[in-house]
C-alpha cells in the first residue's frame, strides 16, 4: 500500500475551527493545564486542514513539517512490509497530538499517517513551533511527558505482544485507546472507542474474523457494546481482568 499524496491545502481556521480548537486545547489533558495566554498562542499560530477518507497527512521519511492534533475524524498511524502488508500502530481520535517526535529530534517521519474517514486536523507549522518553544518555557516539561508516555506505551506494545493471548491483548488495547487516545463518551458516560474490527486486526497481528468473534463474545458476556465504529466498554473492571491476564472460558479464542 503507497501513501495516498493528499491535495487538500492547509488555510487559516474561520469561527468554527477556533472553536473545535478552544475546546481541544481545553479538554485536552496535556494542554489544559497551560495559562490561557499560552493556549491563545498555541491557537494564533494554528491552521485548519479537511481531508477525505484515506488521504496521507505525511508519509515515512517525509521530513518534519509540524505539529498535528485531531479535531474530528481520526489519523490512522502505520507501516507497509516488504510484503506489502500493513501494521497499524494507532489510530488516534479527537484531542489527540501526534507529530511532536520529529520535530525535536529533527529526524525524517518514521510511520505513515493518514486520515481515517472525513477527518479535520489543525497544524502548527514547524517554524511557528519552534517560535512557541522559544516564547513558553513551560511548553517543556510538557512535551516531555508526551514522549514520555509514548515510550513507555511503545514498550508495553511490544511486551503484550511476546507475552499475553489474544483476548487479554485486545481488553487491554481497548482500554489503552479509551485512556490515551481521545477518549470518547456515550450518554450514560462510559468509555467508548472508534475503532473499526479491521484496525483492530492489524494492530494486533490477527485476522478481522477472529477480532469480530472475540468482540461478539464480549459482547455476549456484558462486557461490550458493539455500534457500527464505535466500541462502548459496557463493564471496564472485566475488561481490566482480561487485560492482566485473567481469562474466563467464555472468551477464550
Amino acid at each position: 500500500m503507497t501513501a495516498k499524496r493528499t491535495v487538500s491545502q492547509f488555510t487559516v481556521s474561520g469561527k468554527a475551527e477556533d472553536h473545535k480548537l478552544a475546546k481541544l486545547l481545553q479538554d485536552n489533558r496535556w494542554f489544559s493545564e497551560l495559562p490561557q495566554p499560552v493556549l491563545d498562542d498555541i491557537q494564533a499560530q494554528a491552521r485548519y486542514r479537511k481531508l477525505e477518507d484515506g488521504e496521507c497527512v505525511y508519509a515515512k521519511d517525509d521530513m518534519p513539517d509540524g505539529l498535528y492534533g485531531v479535531l474530528s475524524g481520526a489519523a490512522r498511524i502505520s507501516n507497509i512490509g516488504q510484503d506489502g502488508r500493513e501494521a497499524v500502530l494507532a489510530i488516534l481520535s479527537p484531542g489527540s497530538w501526534f507529530g511532536e517526535v520529529s520535530l525535536f529530534d529533527g529526524l525524517p517521519r518514521s510511520h505513515d499517517t493518514h486520515a481515517s474517514g472525513p477527518t479535520e486536523l489543525l497544524f502548527i507549522p514547524r517554524q511557528n513551533f519552534q517560535q512557541l518553544l522559544e516564547r513558553h518555557a513551560e511548553l517543556y516539561p510538557l512535551f516531555m511527558r508526551l514522549l514520555c508516555r509514548r515510550l513507555r506505551l511503545s514498550f508495553t506494545m511490544q511486551e503484550d505482544s511476546a507475552l499475553l493471548p489474544l483476548p487479554s491483548r485486545l481488553a487491554k488495547r481497548l482500554l489503552m485507546h479509551a485512556h490515551n487516545y481521545g477518549q470518547t463518551e456515550d450518554s450514560g458516560g462510559r468509555l467508548a472507542v472508534q475503532l473499526s474490527q479491521e484496525s483492530l486486526g492489524l494492530m494486533l497481528n490477527s485476522s478481522r474474523q477472529s477480532i469480530n468473534k472475540l468482540l461478539k463474545r464480549l459482547e455476549a458476556a456484558g462486557w461490550l457494546q458493539i455500534r457500527y465504529g464505535l466500541i462502548i466498554i459496557a463493564d471496564e473492571q472485566a475488561l481490566a481482568q482480561l487485560a492482566n491476564g485473567e481469562q474466563p472460558e467464555d472468551v477464550s479464542p
